[in-house]
């Protein structure tokens, strides 16, 4: 679905020197593709040096900056227009920057994406193709043989929706920058292998092996019949209510990936400090904080915060929505509670 002036007046959120600034720092993850020839495509993974970018030659290229979000408030805010989809769905906002001529190739993605142009213009072909063939020993998926079906030239404000495996190709006309909405959507392997790993410090199965009428095998190498039965019989008993499958999709959906650290205060205020400040100001959930709630049950951080009732309840239920509480929205209980994620680094002082 192509969407013309989406967000009027947009015209980026970070300038191009801000954003190459950006890719050189050690906890931004940051990717670099150029293209020499048709099918000679090359890969670099940050941080960057500004040396590596004067090296860059004449040949079409693109600088890929993932998780602007947690890196710049007004990333986390253009990420809150997109609210119409829940949270548990979101991963992030990633920004390419591209010179005339660069792109990524013919590609598709396993998840939904809305891509959003912000300064300059890209011009992009999509294709509804069954061939998902891609182009071997490349450094990236592309497609091996892309036929465009639709064509459209962005212009700063407007934004094209994607479905999953819906193959495209964006390529800048002039420089130009596109901010990329993807939302997460994990294989049925991953969420089955995550879900084991989640219950199997949760299972407790009673009782041993035993077999007291153990008889002399011709084969000593041999499982037999009668082990097999009691083993099968034994896993039988494995269960899970929908319970446990709610609290693992709240502690996997916000686990924090695995590059991504928070920072404690270097000074942290007191307790009574805290709490006025607060009160004052209100508070906002880190960048990186991912929070959820499925009933009264909240979610933070990969952690089971536990079940709250009464007004707690919803003023974590808003705190979770909009990252945020003002001051007058702060519940003196749950003081306490905020005082642990402050000093966590899973939040901040001040609604912003």
């Amino acid at each position: 679905m192509l969407i013309r002036n989406a967000v009027p007046g947009f015209a980026g959120l970070i300038n191009p020197a801000a954003l190459l600034e950006l890719s050189c720092e050690d906890d931004v993850q940051a990717r670099l593709i150029r293209q020499k020839k048709r099918d000679d495509w090359q890969l670099q993974h940050g941080p960057f040096t500004r040396t590596d970018f004067k090296r860059i030659g004449k040949q079409p290229w693109t600088l890929l900056v993932q998780e602007l979000n947690h890196h710049l408030d007004a990333a986390e805010t253009l990420l809150a227009r997109f609210n119409f989809i829940p949270h548990a769905r979101l991963d992030d906002l990633m920004v390419s920057y591209a010179v005339d001529g660069g792109g990524v190739g013919p590609h598709f993605d396993s998840y939904d994406v809305f891509l959003l142009q912000g300064e300059g213009q890209r011009r992009w072909q999509i294709s509804a193709q069954d061939n998902l063939e891609l182009v071997p020993n490349a450094p990236l998926k592309i497609l091996r043989h892309f036929r465009m079906e639709q064509e459209w030239l962005l212009n700063p404000g407007d934004m094209l929706y994607l479905p999953p495996r819906y193959a495209h190709n964006g390529v800048a006309v002039g420089e130009c920058m596109t901010y990329s909405i993807g939302f997460r959507s994990p294989s049925v392997q991953e969420i089955a292998t995550q879900f084991l790993v989640y219950m199997q410090d949760r299972i407790e199965l009673t009782g041993m092996y035993q077999d007291p009428g153990l008889s002399l095998q011709k084969h000593p190498a041999q499982i037999s019949d009668a082990m097999l039965a009691q083993v099968d019989t034994m896993l039988e008993r494995i269960r899970w209510s929908s319970k446990e499958v709610a609290d693992f999709l709240g502690c996997y959906l916000t686990e924090p990936k695995s590059h991504q650290f928070f920072e404690p205060p270097d000074q942290p205020l007191s307790k009574a400090g805290f709490n006025r400040r607060a009160l004052q100001s209100g508070v906002h959930l880190a960048a990186q904080s991912q929070m959820l709630f499925r009933k009264g049950n909240f979610f933070l951080n990969g952690e089971c915060i536990g079940f709250k009732e009464g007004s707690a309840r919803a003023v974590l239920q808003a705190l979770a929505d909009r990252r945020r509480l003002v001051p007058e929205e702060v519940d003196k209980d749950l003081l306490p509670l905020l005082y642990g994620f402050y000093l966590d680094g899973f939040m901040r002082l001040g609604s912003r």
